[in-house]
């Protein structure tokens, strides 16, 4: 069993009693929750003020006499008013985000019998939402008898019979709300309503989440805003690990997610944990989970539902206990269709879906957004640069305008206020740098076409200028699939299928490999910018 431990407030009047023997008669909460045979208390935090700093040294003492193999651990936390609920709410969360809760190792019980009765709302709030992590504790005495022991029971209390403090619960979800959104004060409706419903899904559920979306509508981002709020309220204590499945290629892709033993293969030259692994206790986040292959996919889907798998090499089983997110810019419903993804880890996956809109479907959305990147740009590079107004009209203006295009989403606004900002050198961005910028992004968006976006991003604009229409189009084509192929094999079979029904023998890859190199393109630069957009753009 793990060590149990309470925690509440001392009781300033229901703890007090004067020194003798018939103290032992009284019921005093504190010290009676320590002396029931079927309830050991390895710890207990004692919450006290420092007016009651004597009282709490006096029941200290009266515990270690009757439960010795109880801690007594005294915190001293004083309100001016205590029964302000603004401050000792704010006081309670600021302890419950300090305090070195570990629910992996320890059971916590949350005593509500002492305390201003604000306090109990306080502490009921608090683990209802989950920033403390336990149940609630209910102690009350023996009607009719002289037994200092009393009763005790672990409840489960119903937020709704507390109409009166709902404003506040409500308070502490709008907060975890704005943390998802990673304080940007967002306008528009339907992405609002979704951000509200998965802060209620990551507070109440341990369900895998998939998150869909165009690359670039911030997948990665919202994924790491979900673990740190679990992490905040207790419900995660591992790492947030991050996988961009694009980039696991053949056999390496088992060993990278699910480790190997030395000797395992060629190369295999020490034991690998692998991703899985190292999410234990935390959370795992795949990206691109549609680009995974189908042996990976049946290996993850066990992994997800038993907590267990089988590295590379092994003939013994790993645990892992993480809660997972997965992130995908493919339509995995046609992707099951077509052969390409599992069905039965669709289903697993699919319980909480959320679909992130791009940034043209969300134009109310840049203006606030426009801050944030400035906020991120002085971060990064120490030197504060704003918008003069008429700039800030100029650039709004463009970018909110029914043409444009941001087929990047918010990959091209952060590139686009990184350059800018970069360019200002006297740190205020004017209407010359507006124009400038706009320039950029309406060549950028010339063609709108998907397979042209992929091709702006590996030829400079003098590369594309210098291409016949008819190579454009023939190249773009083959950019987009080399990104999305796994290999320069399966690229040749996908581009030449027809062709190498013809010949009695095909070398598709080498055909390949010659075509890249007429326009100074190989497949290494073709997958490592692709992988790298999808890592830092998804």
């Amino acid at each position: 069993m793990k060590p149990l431990v309470v925690l509440g407030f001392l009781g300033s009047t229901l703890d007090a009693s004067k020194f003798g023997p018939t103290r032992w008669n009284k019921w005093r909460p504190t010290v009676g929750l320590t002396m029931h045979e079927d309830l050991r208390v390895d710890r207990l935090v004692l919450l006290h003020g420092s007016a009651h700093t004597r009282l709490a040294s006096y029941v200290t003492e009266d515990i270690a006499s009757v439960s010795p193999e109880t801690t007594v651990e005294p915190y001293l936390l004083d309100f001016k008013d205590p029964w302000d609920f603004e401050e000792v709410y704010g006081k309670l969360l600021d302890f419950a985000r300090d305090y070195p809760f570990d629910p992996e190792a320890e059971d916590y019980l949350i005593h509500i019998t002492t305390g201003t009765h604000v306090a109990q709302i306080c502490l009921f709030l608090l683990t209802e939402a989950h920033y403390l992590p336990g149940r609630l504790l209910q102690t009350q005495p023996r009607r009719g008898t002289n037994d200092g022991v009393g009763t005790w029971t672990a409840i489960d209390l119903d937020l709704s019979r507390y109409d009166s403090i709902a404003t506040r619960f409500a308070a502490a979800s709008a907060e975890s709300t704005s943390f998802l959104k990673s304080g940007i004060e967002t306008r528009n409706p339907a992405f609002n309503r979704m951000i509200d419903e998965i802060e209620q899904v990551a507070g109440r559920s341990k369900a895998p989440v998939l998150l869909m979306g165009p690359t670039g509508a911030g997948k990665s981002q919202l994924a790491r805003r979900i673990y740190e709020l679990k992490r905040l309220k207790h419900q995660v204590k591992g790492p947030f690990v991050e996988v961009n499945c694009a980039t696991l290629k053949g056999d390496g892709a088992m060993s990278a997610l699910f480790g190997h033993r030395k000797g395992a293969f060629t190369g295999a030259i020490a034991d690998r944990p692998g991703l899985l692994r190292a999410a234990d206790t935390g959370m795992l986040f795949l990206d691109e989970i549609g680009e995974l292959g189908l042996d990976e996919q049946a290996m993850i889907l066990r992994a997800i539902e038993d907590k267990r798998f089988l590295p590379v090499g092994s003939d013994k089983e790993i645990a892992s206990d993480f809660q997972l997110i997965a992130g995908t810019n493919r339509d995995l419903g046609r992707a099951v269709n077509d052969g390409q993804f599992r069905d039965d880890l669709y289903a697993r996956l699919n319980l909480w879906t959320f679909a992130l809109p791009g940034l043209a479907d969300r134009r109310e959305d840049i203006a606030p957004n426009l801050d944030y990147e400035l906020d991120r740009f002085a971060e990064r590079e120490g030197s504060r640069v704003t918008f003069n107004k008429e700039a800030r009209e100029r650039y709004l203006a463009f970018a909110t305008a029914p043409d444009a295009l941001w087929s990047g989403n918010f990959r091209d606004l952060a590139a686009s206020i990184t350059r800018m900002a970069t360019l200002s050198a006297t740190g205020r961005i004017d209407a010359e740098g507006v124009e400038a910028e706009i320039t950029r992004l309406s060549r950028l968006w010339s063609n709108s076409d998907e397979r042209d976006d992929h091709l702006a991003r590996f030829l400079s604009p003098e590369q594309l200028d210098a291409l016949d229409p008819f190579d454009r189009a023939q190249l773009a084509t083959v950019v987009q699939t080399c990104v999305r192929s796994r290999s320069l094999s399966e690229a040749g079979r996908s581009l030449f299928a027809v062709s190498r029904t013809k010949r009695t023998t095909a070398n598709d890859a080498d055909r390949l490999r010659k075509y890249l190199a007429r326009f100074e393109l190989n497949w290494q630069s073709l997958q490592e910018h692709g992988s790298s957009r999808k890592k830092h753009g998804g």
